[in-house]
């Protein structure tokens, strides 16, 4: 069965919202088992495993968050060059209390050398998650889920 993998960091409960949004688009579609997991649980066979996979993060000084940057730290070595990650599919959404673009490009640059490939416009949300932030995500979560069922991905 194919997986999705929802990774975040949240500590002001907003990012975690949209990924609990992200996890709740993906789990609608058949054929997709959906995981949820924060980035400080998330390792080398996680991303591995997955079939594609959602990152959420917020932005602190115009960059993304500590666990992530972490997460991506610690799985790098142990998967940049496995193919199982070669094109593997990926969305983001962001909780910015600026523009969210700074955490967005870094988040971009690193998964550039994980050779992974972006499917769908990012989701930022710029300040409350609001139910039109929301829905959006629960729409990225399930783009990312139709997709790899279908082997569109």
């Amino acid at each position: 069965m194919k997986e999705i993998l929802v990774v975040y960091h949240s500590q002001t409960n907003h990012t975690h919202k949209m990924a609990q949004a992200v996890f709740n688009g993906a789990s609608s579609i058949k054929g997709i088992q959906t995981t949820l997991k924060r980035a400080n649980e998330t390792g080398p066979d996680d991303l591995l495993r997955c079939s594609g996979l959602a990152i959420g993060s917020p932005e602190y000084f115009g960059y993304m968050s500590g666990m992530i940057k972490d997460m991506f730290d610690r799985t790098y070595e142990d998967t940049h060059d496995k193919k199982e990650m070669f094109r593997k599919p990926y969305v983001l959404f962001i909780s910015a209390g600026n523009d969210g673009t700074g955490a967005l490009n870094s988040i971009r640059r690193i998964l550039k050398g994980y050779r992974l490939k972006e499917v769908y416009e990012p989701v930022i949300a710029k300040g409350e998650t609001d139910n039109t932030v929301l829905d959006r995500c629960e729409e990225l979560g399930k783009v990312i889920a139709a997709g790899c069922e279908a082997g569109i991905y």
